[in-house]
């Protein structure tokens, strides 16, 4: 009985089921002839070895197809095929050729295509494998191919060297950097032919130009991939070379693209938009006038590639001086934090866990760590000028600039992706740096890596274990890279390998954003020096830390209010525990404290706050019931109203931190606090989702804190039984749009109880009144509630608190039509709740008129409007960027609204609202309004309230005016998800300008 024939190639490696039969025919008599069908074994010794060789091939079957083919195409041509006659005799030539095919779909087409081709990776007389050293053999591609010119016999000489560099680098022959030495070695080989057939092809009698063309990137630096562009700049030593030169340079990249790959000139002074070959001179007054951080940057990789190789020293030379001072030019640290955002910019969200480039952990984030710190730190030491990032790694590891530990896990990783990223490039010698997910893909990709099943664990399961380690410990290593040594600087504890003197510390703390390097080295002093527990853990957690506080406008601030913190927290046991093992608190208040001083402020008296950055759920706005609840219990366990006053006060402390950290969390990408996921399985959004939320909830904090005020003041000044009394809020607080900075505007109403003498219930509601407003208003450190009555009949010349008569005779009798405005916000607050829907259904007929209002009425509104405009601006205020009464914000939009309420809520009940959004949205809909102006008023006000709340956050102080310029700008920036100021800036005014039209039109609309 015959044995089955798929079983037993399948020890070979080959596919079972119908992938195994189409390997049993290949290798059978009709095939190849290495395998006999009815002894199911080898057809001879070296046909033994042969098999034994394919099965070591990162895909067997792909080795074996490819290999068929080579066999018929050499068949094709009419003569005896040579190849497996080669394998046998040499085992050199057997190990590189099925290397080669099995790794690479694209290589082993190329040799089916060209099927003498194999013979370059024959063992040479000496023994020794072929030269892989990127030279090019034209006279071996000549003698190879049927093609005839210099183009088609240099892209024939190219694919050779390739096929010689693969084939040494899947062997072993070549480690990971002489492989990318190699193929570096390949693209200068191959420029500095084009170079020579550009030339040649000049016009007669066109004298030579002095061109040069030096590399950049990863070829510059010596550590090219098997698929990549090939950057380049062009040099011309003086005008008169110019046009010649620029002949010759567009031929090259022509003649580059059809042999092998793009030439990208896109590094050089202005990018595509300048010109493709400038002077040296031309060049230095760029680099010296125009140039930015990251073109620096570029620069440490630039070497000479082909052409005027003394030219392209000599501009490389004038440049130096520049190079290593960019770290001190006034726009590096924010061209430094640019670079760093944009890191991971332009993955697909699906692909950034693939990515082995860009993604999280990946090579770019190695390469950015080791240029930035060569920038800051190459300066003063020449030791670290490389160009390559293995060698540059090596120098600062050996400078003492990066620990030995970190360097060496640096180079593993980056060998480790490298490596990965060369496998998947050469399989179809595509440009890719995407970890695939297909099945038979990965298991091609583990096996070319040399990844091999372990007892419980497929090879694919290996390759993604190390694959995960290394990209977790880079981007663990990417921040501590940066910051580490800075810790270690100052920390008085043995530090391996590290010797960061001073003065490297204060250059690498300025070329991140330090103001005051030398307090910051202070700061660091302070919480990581000596031996403790304590200090051992601030060196673990501070690495992460000073990244965010280096992201922030302020930097030193940042650090400085953490120490501030550390100080009255650090002895207590939960406080370091809680930064180091409770997710994202670390990095949650690192952020807190360097974007907002208001709530840092908040932190420093109230510490113990932080706790609540450790979940979600504590950083969701509070329902007002619960508000309401606490904040009257807290209260009521106090029999002296100053304590019962304080105890509130602590809470609504409290509830500020909690809104305050969500809101300056909720547009920080993972550190932002999430509602749960709802039963559907929809999405999850910020806590604080946008203004309006956070106008709510300051609000309702408020409503909380004068309820409990109000309990307290009525049991301080009880007065006669059945005093009904209610506060009603006014202004943002009756609208429910509450800022960081609002006062409470409030009505007080009461109702003496019957029969009681009129004039002592109005003593005793004046005084219960007056002591709500002592006890919010006394001296605390806590932000003040200020308790504003003025918007009251006849202002501050009137009675502080009225009865619910007075309040229907005086707006029966005298109310004015910007009293009737006024009373639009209207809404019961706390006490009394009757009594509160009584005051409202009696100011209803006032604030919504049933005929609308008058032209007179009318015309006195648009009067008001405009000498509020002229008046109340603070002097010298821009009216562009003020954002309660510039043009196009709060106010503006406010007054639009208004009038339409005033005018049409009378008929229109779903105008009767006291949110300005709301009652925007019911006159548009009620086609009172063109939608899209009610869009841009809309957007108007958002923006200037978003701006407001941040402005106060940002600055810790009131202040309405958005400034053009500075880091106050670029804080609010940075807190509303931005990254340019300058184009936040120039939105915010258009969206102004655009809100103001829309408002005038609104205004000016016929009575």
């Amino acid at each position: 009985m015959t044995r089955p024939t798929r079983g037993r190639l399948a020890r070979y490696g080959f596919a079972e089921g119908d992938g195994g039969a189409r390997a049993a025919d290949l290798l059978g008599p009709d095939g190849l002839g290495l395998w006999r069908t009815e002894e199911q074994e080898p057809a001879d010794e070296a046909a033994g070895e042969l098999l034994a060789a394919l099965s070591r091939a990162a895909d067997p079957d792909l080795a074996l197809r490819q290999l068929h083919r080579l066999v018929e195409a050499e068949r094709r041509t009419g003569e005896k095929p040579g190849v497996l006659d080669a394998l046998a005799a040499d085992p050199g030539l057997r190990r590189r050729l099925v290397a080669v095919l099995g790794a690479s779909s694209a290589l082993g087409d190329h040799l089916v295509a060209n099927p003498r081709q194999w013979t370059v990776l024959a063992t040479e007389p000496d023994g020794l494998a072929p030269r892989a050293d990127g030279r090019l053999d034209l006279a071996a591609a000549a003698r190879l191919t049927a093609a005839t010119g210099p183009i088609p016999v240099l892209r024939q000489a190219y694919r050779l060297a390739l096929l010689r560099i693969a084939a040494a680098d899947l062997t072993g022959g070549r480690g990971l950097e002489q492989t990318m030495a190699a193929l570096s070695g390949l693209a200068d080989a191959t420029l500095a032919a084009a170079y020579d057939i550009a030339v040649d092809e000049l016009p007669e009698g066109t004298p030579r130009p002095r061109l040069a063309v030096v590399a950049m990137g990863k070829c510059g630096g010596d550590e090219l991939n098997y698929v990549s562009d090939v950057d380049v700049i062009f040099v011309a030593a003086a005008d008169e070379d110019l046009a010649a030169a620029t002949q010759v340079a567009t031929r090259l990249i022509h003649v580059c693209g059809l042999v092998a790959w793009p030439v990208d000139a896109a590094l050089r002074p202005e990018g595509n938009r300048g010109p493709l070959v400038r002077t040296l001179a031309s060049h230095l007054a760029y680099y010296r006038r125009w140039a930015r951080t990251w073109e620096f940057q570029a620069l440490l990789k630039a070497r000479p590639a082909a052409g005027d190789l003394a030219l392209a020293r000599e501009w490389i030379d004038a440049l130096a001086p520049l190079v290593w001072t960019a770290a001190e030019r006034p726009e590096a640290v924010e061209d430094v934090r640019a670079m760093r955002r944009k890191i991971i910019d332009h993955i697909p969200p699906k692909e950034l866990e693939r990515e082995i480039k860009r993604g999280p952990g990946g090579l770019r984030d190695i390469e950015f760590a080791v240029q930035l710190l060569q920038l800051v730190h190459g300066r003063g030491d020449e030791s670290l000028r490389a160009p390559g990032t293995i060698p540059a790694l090596r120098a600062l590891v050996a400078g003492g600039y990066v620990g030995r530990a970190d360097g060496e896990a640096l180079l593993r990783g980056y060998r480790f992706l490298r490596g990965v990223e060369h496998r998947l490039q050469l399989q179809g010698l595509r440009r890719t740096h995407t970890v695939p997910t297909e099945p038979d893909a990965l298991r091609w990709l583990a096996a070319a890596l040399g990844h091999a099943a372990t007892p419980g664990r497929s090879a694919v399961e290996e390759f993604r274990a190390e694959w995960v380690t290394h990209a977790t410990e880079v981007r663990r290593l990417h921040a501590k890279l940066l910051y580490r040594p800075l810790l270690e600087s100052v920390a008085r504890v043995p530090a391996e390998g590290l010797r960061l003197t001073p003065e490297a510390a204060r250059h690498r703390l300025e070329i991140l954003g330090f103001a005051d390097p030398a307090g910051a080295l202070r700061h660091l002093q302070a919480l990581t020096g000596g031996v403790s527990r304590t200090a051992a853990i601030q060196r673990t957690l501070l690495p992460v830390l000073l990244s965010e506080f280096a992201d922030a406008p302020e930097p030193d601030r940042g650090l400085l209010n953490y120490r501030q913190v550390s100080d009255k927290l650090g002895s207590t046991p939960w406080y370091l525990r809680l930064l180091r093992d409770s997710g994202p608190v670390a990095r949650r208040l690192a952020r807190v404290l360097s974007s907002s001083r208001y709530t840092a402020d908040l932190l420093a008296r109230e510490p113990e706050a932080l706790r609540l950055l450790a979940e979600d759920t504590e950083l969701t706005p509070r329902p007002r019931e619960v508000l309401a609840e606490g904040f009257t219990a807290a209260a009521a366990r106090h029999a002296d109203p100053v304590e019962a006053t304080r105890a509130v006060r602590a809470l609504r402390r409290r509830e500020l931190v909690r809104l305050a950290c969500a809101d300056v969390l909720s547009r920080a990408g993972a550190l932002a606090p999430l509602t749960p996921r709802t039963a559907d399985g929809g999405g999850r959004l910020p806590t604080l989702a946008d203004v309006s939320a956070v106008g709510v909830a300051l609000s309702d904090v408020a409503d909380a804190t004068l309820a409990a005020a109000l309990r307290t003041a009525r049991a301080a000044q009880p007065g006669p039984p059945g005093l009904r009394f209610a506060v009603i809020g006014m202004g943002r607080l009756g609208g429910r749009e509450s800022n960081y900075l609002s006062d409470a505007d409030v009505l007080f109403v009461y109702d003496p109880p019957p029969g009681a003498d009129e004039r002592a219930a109005g003593a005793a509601a004046h005084a219960i009144a007056e002591e709500l407003r002592r006890l919010l208003s006394a001296p605390a450190p806590d932000p003040p509630l200020g308790v504003d009555a003025d918007l009251r009949p006849e202002g501050r010349q009137g009675p502080l608190v009225r009865s619910l008569a007075a309040y229907a005779q005086y707006y029966a009798r005298w109310s004015k039509v910007w009293e009737a405005q006024a009373l639009l916000r209207a809404r019961f607050v706390c006490g009394d709740a009757d009594l509160g829907a009584e005051f409202e259904a009696l100011v209803d007929p006032v604030r919504y008129p049933a005929d609308g209002l008058t032209r007179e009425q009318v015309v006195e509104i648009r009067r008001i409007k405009a000498r509020v405009e002229t008046e109340r601006l603070p002097r010298g205020a821009d009216p562009a960027t003020h954002t309660k009464l510039g043009r196009g914000g709060l106010a503006d939009v406010e007054w639009a609204v208004q009038l339409l309420q005033l005018r049409h809520a009378g008929r229109l009940p779903a105008l009767r609202g006291t949110r300005t959004l709301d009652a925007l949205a019911a006159a548009r809909d009620a086609g009172l309004v063109d939608p899209e102006d009610a869009a841009e008023m809309a957007a108007g006000w958002t923006l200037a309230a978003q701006v407001r709340n941040a402005l106060m956050l940002v600055r810790g102080r009131a202040g309405d005016q958005l400034p053009r310029h500075g880091v106050e700008l670029a804080g609010v920036v940075r807190l509303l998800g931005g990254d340019d100021p300058g184009e936040f800036l120039d939105e915010y005014l258009r969206a102004g300008r655009r809100s103001r039209a829309a408002m005038e039109r609104v205004l000016d609309a016929p009575a």
